[in-house]
């Protein structure tokens, strides 16, 4: 699996420095399939644990290539990190509980932030060539474990002034009548959740309540 992985980098990486996905096409699949909150983070856990693997194997081996292969590890690795605490800011936004997640998160990260901080120590002879894509994912990996064993109650509320603020910003510069055309918008979606589903067809009215 590490090996197929590591060959799906290499053949993306002769392309050049494009914009290119930082997970496999099989990988994305998974996360599609993975709505749940906790069970995505836990997948993206998952591939980050694997290229930091095969950032230590591409470290531990001396071959041709392997700079521009640990530079592209690397950077896939930040990317991953950082699409956890997307999935945790979200489910904040939406009052979906991530204790579980979170808790796993704060491990995982605790011990890649010091794998990563071993590599950067060792100072491989070809570092200078991934030296700021390796600082990076430290330094984001770091961060992830600080937001990971924070309160998520204050989190929550930090996140939803940071949302409001946005907003605002937002209808700041729009016209009056696009504000209110919003509005209306916005009514709707909260009617429609309110809702109560029925069963009884269209014009059927329920039966009067006995005396």
């Amino acid at each position: 699996m590490l090996f197929r992985i590591a060959v799906l980098v290499l053949t993306a990486a002769s392309c050049g420095f494009a914009q290119r996905d930082f997970l496999t096409a099989d990988e994305i699949d998974q996360v599609r399939l993975a709505q749940e909150p906790n069970m995505r983070m836990q997948l993206y856990l998952t591939f980050a644990q694997q290229r930091l693997s095969l950032i230590e194997q591409a470290i531990a081996e001396e071959k041709v290539g392997r700079s521009r292969l640990i530079h592209d590890l690397l950077e896939d690795f930040t990317h991953i990190i950082e699409a956890i605490d997307t999935v945790s800011d979200d489910a904040l936004k939406r009052k979906v509980g991530i204790g579980e997640g979170m808790k796993l998160v704060a491990q995982a990260t605790k011990e890649m932030t010091a794998r990563l901080e071993k590599v950067r120590d060792a100072e491989p002879k070809d570092i200078a060539r991934y030296q700021f894509a390796l600082d990076n994912a430290i330094e984001t990996t770091r961060d992830s474990s600080e937001l990971a064993t924070s309160d998520l109650s204050q989190r929550s509320a930090e996140i939803e002034t940071r949302v409001k603020k946005e907003v605002a910003e937002r209808e700041e510069s729009m016209r009056p009548e696009e504000v209110k055309a919003k509005r209306v918008e916005e009514k709707k979606e909260v009617d429609t959740k309110r809702k109560v589903p029925t069963l009884r067809r269209k014009g059927e009215v329920a039966p009067a309540a006995r005396p």
